[in-house]
């Protein structure tokens, strides 16, 4: 028997729809970092998330919180592994709570790159819901010239700035953001993990109970477009967050699968809310 590799959609309730992971829960042992790399790049989504209980054993490794449970969490693009990511532990979580590693009401812990992310799960309306804790990601106006941004998107920014490892451009309308076909080459060589798209919705897509819109392109770590990324909502979710005067919004990632994702904004942390679910079991012989 090999290991096991589930592939969630997340960040939707419908299959084929949201971001999809694979999901793998590594037995005890050191990781092999060539192996995991090589199964990411067989899986070829834009992200594989490796999960190690830390066999109940808190930070201090005097035994884990009541209630808590604790993994190691590591995530893989087809090319590169990376510091954080929404969808893959959205997913991860989703897969420990469905097979049993957790109870539903236990919390779950995550050390990561990004330190320790948490998430809860939560029933609302009788709708599952998946909560994670995340770090705000600061950011500042971009002091550069933004003739090459608008040579990368074809279309003049009303906006930029610069959030974690990547840029955020305000487009003028959800239409004109729908319309992007960015020069993915060129965006490789800007100095970002990615650039994000963002803009008002308009008035259909404000019915639906959206804030805002955006998508997100990633050619530097091997994704083109990413279906709906939970990370750039750590910087999305307070930007809009501050222009509304709100302290909760809700936004749509506008990719051709589509996704939502709740952001509540608590100092300098967000608790990004979003639903998962299965769409495939593997085995990795």
């Amino acid at each position: 028997m090999g290991l096991s590799i589930v592939t969630v959609d997340a960040f939707t309730e419908r299959r084929f729809a949201g971001n999809p992971a694979a999901v793998c829960v590594l037995p005890p042992g050191k990781a092999d970092d060539d192996w995991m790399q090589k199964v990411a790049r067989e899986m070829n989504l834009a992200e594989t998330a490796f999960l190690r209980s830390r066999d109940g054993k808190g930070p201090s490794g005097r035994g884990r919180a009541q209630g808590v449970k604790s993994f190691d969490l590591r995530w893989f693009t087809p090319i590169v592994e990376v510091d954080l990511c929404g969808h893959a532990t959205l997913a991860s979580a989703h897969v420990l709570w469905e097979e049993g590693r957790a109870a539903p009401k236990e919390k779950l812990h995550f050390h990561t790159r990004s330190g320790v992310l948490k998430a809860e799960r939560l029933v609302e309306g009788g709708r599952v819901w998946i909560e994670l804790d995340f770090p705000v990601l600061p950011g500042k106006p971009f002091d550069g010239p933004t003739d090459v941004i608008s040579k990368v998107l074809a279309t003049e920014p009303r906006y930029v700035g610069a959030f974690g490892s990547d840029y955020l451009v305000e487009v003028e309308s959800e239409s004109v953001l729908r319309r992007l076909s960015p020069d993915l080459a060129l965006m490789k060589t800007l100095p970002v993990r990615g650039v994000v798209a963002t803009c008002a919705p308009s008035a259909s897509t404000k019915a639906k109970g959206y804030d805002f819109v955006s998508r997100f392109f990633a050619p530097s770590v091997g994704v083109g477009e990413d279906p709906v990324t939970g990370s750039t909502h750590c910087f999305l979710g307070p930007f809009w967050g501050e222009r509304l005067g709100k302290k909760e919004v809700f936004g749509y990632q506008a990719s051709v699968r589509g996704g939502s994702v709740r952001v509540k904004m608590r100092g300098d942390r967000v608790l990004l809310g979003g639903r998962a679910v299965t769409v495939m079991h593997a085995e990795l012989e």
